[in-house]
């Protein structure tokens, strides 16, 4: 059987980025930078009010206080916005708003509340220090300078500078496209009334969600009975439109393993994985509605819940996010005290649900090991790590953990 971090590097080496783009500033967010961001301008622009208030002289009100007041005349009103460049006079002051640009001269600005807020004269009563309120040209940002870099995320934050700066493009590393499709002649959708020996489609829903998570677009969720002839035709309908084929059940050792046999001997490679769950595995690249042949990745899961997404889990979800470039592609790990005994299948790595309590440090195993109880996966917020040479543990020891929270 192959190992886990064997399969780990087969799945990586298949999943490949996209060229980087050119983006909208919309469309950037959350997305990793494919190249630096020089700044054009500098900021702020030009020298400006950081306060609500009166543009002065230092000099000219150096006596002020609340007891003996400067009173001067004032010259100009100067909202945020205005163009037209000013010169403060010596002895007169301007009332300027937050934002508005400095007039040429002064000094300082006093905020409002230390003046009687006078519109012809004002009485101003705190001398101000020079350069008190004053935000200057490029206090934030020089020109030139580097201001985001790439692989960094688009956050909030970056757009908000990016469109300070008037860009209305950054050049990011796009979504992988994914194309899903869960197979099984079992498979019914939600609403349709089940009959004997069919079962609620589940993994479609279930992968897309993971690779949306993940960072990834999701093209379509696609069912396929087990009919050869009905699943390639589903892989025909995308053709082209994804960088990523996930496929879940038609894997096993069973009559009716769907994928395995429409690809054949073909450039899909099927294999046992040393874990579980999720022992059967397959990938490689196929031509999207062939057999044989063609360049899309493909990564074929096993059709048990809880084994597709521990799967994915294992190998997608860091292959994709390294792919697309954004940060901490694998979950955070922790050591935890484990809070009950475990048995572990020898020679296999065992992915268990558990729950994770950071206030005491501890780990409860939650639910049976077995594939189908996906219950208990929806309330476990981590997945225990059993190595492969250990078949015991006792409620005390140290345990590995994958943080899901």
């Amino acid at each position: 059987m192959r190992t886990v971090a064997e399969h780990q590097r087969v799945v990586a080496e298949l999943i490949a980025p996209r060229p980087a783009v050119t983006a909208t500033l919309a469309d950037a967010e959350g997305l990793a930078l494919a190249a630096d961001v020089a700044a054009p301008l500098s900021l702020p622009v030009f020298d400006n009010s950081a306060m609500d208030g009166y543009a002065v002289h230092a000099e000219d009100v150096a006596a002020a206080t609340d007891g003996s007041p400067v009173k001067l005349p004032v010259a100009e009103d100067i909202p945020a916005g205005r163009t037209d460049q000013l010169t403060l006079a010596p002895g007169t002051a301007h009332r300027i708003m937050t934002g508005a640009p400095l007039p040429t001269g002064a000094t300082a600005v006093v905020p409002v509340e230390a003046t009687d807020g006078g519109t012809e004269t004002v009485e101003i009563r705190s001398a101000p220090k020079q350069g008190q309120h004053i935000r200057r040209a490029g206090d934030d940002v020089t020109a030139g300078t580097p201001v985001l870099r790439a692989p960094q995320v688009v956050t909030p934050a970056a757009l908000g500078l990016a469109a300070a700066l008037g860009l209305s493009e950054l050049t990011v590393r796009p979504r992988l496209r994914v194309l899903v499709i869960s197979t099984g002649s079992e498979l019914v959708s939600a609403g349709t009334a089940l009959q004997s020996g069919q079962i609620y489609e589940s993994n479609a829903i279930m992968l897309a969600a993971a690779v949306r998570e993940a960072g990834g677009d999701v093209v379509a969720m696609a069912t396929s009975s087990d009919d050869v002839t009905q699943f390639r035709a589903v892989l025909a309908g995308y053709s082209g439109q994804a960088d990523l084929i996930i496929t879940s059940g038609g894997v096993s050792a069973g009559a009716y393993e769907v994928v395995k046999d429409a690809f054949g001997s073909s450039a899909v490679e099927f294999v046992k994985v040393a874990m579980q769950p999720g022992m059967p595995q397959g990938a490689g690249r196929v031509a999207a509605g062939s057999a044989t042949g063609g360049g899309t990745p493909i990564v074929t899961l096993p059709g048990n819940p809880v084994s597709a997404l521990v799967s994915f889990e294992v190998f997608v979800r860091p292959a994709l996010r390294a792919a697309m470039g954004l940060p901490d592609p694998h979950r955070p790990r922790r050591t935890a005290v484990l809070a009950d005994a475990l048995t572990s299948p020898r020679g296999k790595r065992q992915f268990r649900r558990g729950v994770y309590d950071a206030a005491t440090g501890t780990v409860t195993t939650y639910g049976p090991p077995a594939s189908h109880h996906l219950r208990w996966l929806a309330s476990a917020n981590c997945l225990l790590e059993i190595a492969e040479d250990v078949t015991e543990m006792a409620a005390g020891e140290q345990v590995q953990l994958w943080d899901l929270s």
